[in-house]
């Protein structure tokens, strides 16, 4: 991943990805997003972690990929990584 440690994949018209996406804004931390929906390549790489399924939101973070987290649990992954 270039520029940043990470990543959330989603939809414009998930909620849930764009409540994860403002929150990560309104904390200030520096991430990529990329939407699965126009993105082909950001779409095989989720279906790789998911046996061929799009799955969203899906957070990587640190290598890690976190499907459907809440914000909380987001944001306990953010502070393990001394990201927030």
């Amino acid at each position: 991943m270039e520029g940043s440690d990470l990543a959330l994949y989603g939809t414009d018209w998930c909620l849930k990805s764009s409540a994860l996406k403002n929150g990560l804004q309104s904390a200030w931390v520096d991430f990529e997003y990329f939407n699965v929906e126009t993105d082909e390549q950001a779409a095989e790489e989720i279906k790789a972690q998911y046996n061929g399924e799009l799955k969203f939101p899906v957070v990587k973070l640190a290598g890690k990929y976190l499907k459907n987290p809440s914000w909380g649990q987001l944001r306990e992954e953010l502070k393990k990584n001394d990201l927030l």
